[in-house]
């Protein structure tokens, strides 16, 4: 691994500061219509990425791992703290065939290929359980901030899509996101424990924007929502701020959320982290996809 300049300065133990993005948003040519907008909002919306009987397909897999037992004390099951159920499960490229040949296809890595300009590796891929009625959100966050901060990674060079296997309402907990907030890196204050991730994926309390700039943020881009049906995407960018609140509503939410990388952009040491996250989480095995 090799030391790079750190041009987004995070977790330095003072109050966070903001940083222009220097690096494109698109860096190769955009082919797919829904995908137009991607370099000014951060983000675009894929319907009908997968068919209705893909999505049953998938849910069933996903279903079929979250009852695994001998997942029960694997450390890529995340269990919620509140509910005691089944959170997240990381790595599932490799626990599941059938998500493993659905990463591969051009309709799906051929998406991130379009925005990054280069061959794609995955840096994360994980299956998103939010359960109704005590299902837990995600905080207000920038993925990148994290994957450069305990992951090395370079740049925001990197995209998330975010696969629905069910119907996204504005009531269960469904992503928000700040459009063009991808433009700045905002950074955070405080230092990084180590093996943060072991609580951070459960509640992510280090790496997080202070109130005050997420109000700036919200009043500067506002917030829209990911909603709508079963089988289809949001491609976001990896410094977007979003988060998503609780789920008390009785409808389950959940989603096969894949993380590509540019091949171009691989990792090195952590940029404000004693050690590197498990390769179960960032991989570190860059073979494109």
């Amino acid at each position: 691994m090799t030391e790079l300049a750190d041009r987004y300065p995070t977790r330095l133990g003072a109050p966070g500061r903001w940083v222009e993005r220097s690096d494109p948003t698109v860096w190769g040519t955009i082919e797919t219509p829904e995908l137009a907008g991607f370099a000014t909002e951060g983000f675009a919306a894929v319907e009908d990425l997968l068919t209705p009987a893909e999505v049953a397909e998938f849910s069933a897999e996903i279903g079929r791992l979250a009852a695994d037992p001998d997942l029960a004390d694997d450390d890529r099951l995340i269990i919620e703290k509140s509910s005691r159920r089944v959170r997240s499960i990381f790595e599932v490229h490799k626990l599941s065939a059938a998500v493993a040949d659905l990463v591969r296809e051009t309709r799906i890595a051929g998406l991130a290929r379009q925005v990054l300009g280069s061959p794609v590796y995955l840096h994360q891929t994980r299956i998103n359980y939010m359960p109704g009625f005590r299902g837990t959100g995600f905080y207000w966050h920038s993925d990148f901030e994290t994957w450069h901060a305990e992951d090395g990674m370079p740049a925001p060079r990197a995209v998330s899509l975010s696969i629905a296997l069910t119907d996204n309402y504005p009531v269960n907990g469904s992503l928000m996101v700040m459009p063009g907030s991808h433009r700045s890196f905002v950074g955070c204050q405080g230092t990084t424990p180590a093996e943060n991730y072991r609580e951070s994926l459960r509640e992510q309390e280090i790496g997080v924007p202070t109130q005050s700039d997420i109000a700036d943020l919200a009043a500067r881009h506002g917030i829209v929502q990911f909603t709508g049906r079963a089988g289809s995407a949001l491609l976001f960018d990896s410094n977007i701020m979003h988060g998503s609140s609780d789920n008390i509503t009785p409808f389950p939410r959940s989603n096969i959320f894949l993380v590509f990388n540019s091949v171009e952009n691989t990792l090195v040491d952590p940029f404000a982290a004693p050690a590197p996250r498990p390769t179960y989480i960032a991989a570190r095995d860059f073979t494109p996809v």
